[in-house]
């Protein structure tokens, strides 16, 4: 007989495959962990990615997970969102929302500007509500601090891999948001 917690455990495991499951039916793309602390959300695909080659399957995403690693992620801590619908118009607002916070990530990187659009066009009220304007225009490296998520803006992820200062200032943009520790 299986214990309580684990009755409970079970019963967040089958809500959120329901919920993925219906976001994919609506034409939500994504990928990884469900349950991982960060979410890579990318709209300017690949055309293997258009095509429907998993998101982040390219360099991009080798050098993502790579960071990742070497901030201190665990290999499995990352989940993908793809910011645009089959045809490649940005997701509504509502089902972005909807997506991010059936993810619930502790941080979400946008790779590129169409991602990043999609955030603030989902999240505008929040955003604008924010103190300091910079940080609620979402601008490529600024960390905003958003429904208890950590917005990083990182602003061409993918076409800075082929120059190496570009290399540099994604990483340092990166190194921002290392993994969040438990309190204890």
């Amino acid at each position: 007989m299986a214990s309580e917690r684990e009755q409970r455990r079970q019963a967040y495991v089958e809500k959120t495959r329901s919920e993925v499951a219906s976001l994919v039916e609506r034409g939500v793309r994504m990928g990884g962990n469900a349950f991982s602390p960060v979410l890579l959300a990318k709209g300017e695909l690949t055309p293997e990615e258009a095509a429907g080659a998993e998101p982040f399957s390219g360099p991009d995403g080798a050098a993502l997970k790579a960071s990742l690693k070497a901030l201190g992620y665990a290999p499995e801590d990352w989940e993908t969102l793809v910011a645009v619908d089959a045809a490649g118009a940005p997701l509504a607002p509502d089902l972005m929302r909807l997506a991010v916070a059936t993810l619930d990530p502790a941080t979400l990187i946008c790779c590129d500007e169409t991602a990043t659009q999609a955030v603030r066009d989902a999240y505008a009220e929040e955003l604008s509500g924010l103190e300091d304007l910079n940080e609620a225009l979402l601008p490529a490296g600024m960390v905003a601090h958003v429904c208890g998520m950590r917005f990083l803006n990182l602003g061409g992820f993918a076409a800075a891999l082929g120059d190496p200062r570009q290399k540099q200032i994604m990483w340092a943009r990166l190194k921002q948001v290392p993994p969040l520790v438990e309190p204890y």
